[in-house]
């Protein structure tokens, strides 16, 4: 199965792994799933990083790499995941989550979240 991994389960699995619910771990420990994470999540933790720095443990570059190391592809932001934002229900007003479910809806790829407000969103989502 092919996953793309929303920011606050990269964040967890990358510097808060307790945090991380047993069903997001089995999907992240399963060696035939294909883990993703979006530009746009890094883009998300390097601006919260900026906020609240003594919050991470680890710098968004550190994150980032250690994603890369753990077999995670980074799918970039591209247009035409921004204009399949277009006519997207205004259930979520986060524009990151909003990325990532177009994301997901474009490349056909099953997203994963902790967040139920997420999941009300049209598209391949799944709640961990």
């Amino acid at each position: 199965m092919r996953y793309l991994a929303d920011t606050h389960l990269l964040i967890w699995f990358g510097l808060f792994p307790e945090k991380l619910s047993l069903s997001a771990r089995v999907i992240f420990e399963d060696q035939r799933n294909e883990l993703i994470f979006s530009t746009a999540s890094i883009w998300e933790a390097a601006i919260k990083y900026n906020l609240r720095p003594k919050d991470f443990p680890k710098t968004p570059d550190n994150l980032r790499r250690e994603l890369l190391q753990n077999q995670f592809e980074e799918l970039p932001v591209l247009g035409e995941h921004a204009l399949a934002m277009i006519g997207m229900p205004p259930i979520h007003k986060d524009p990151f989550d909003r990325m990532l479910i177009a994301q997901a809806m474009v490349e056909g790829i099953t997203l994963l979240t902790s967040d139920t407000k997420i999941a009300q969103s049209p598209g391949p989502i799944l709640v961990v």
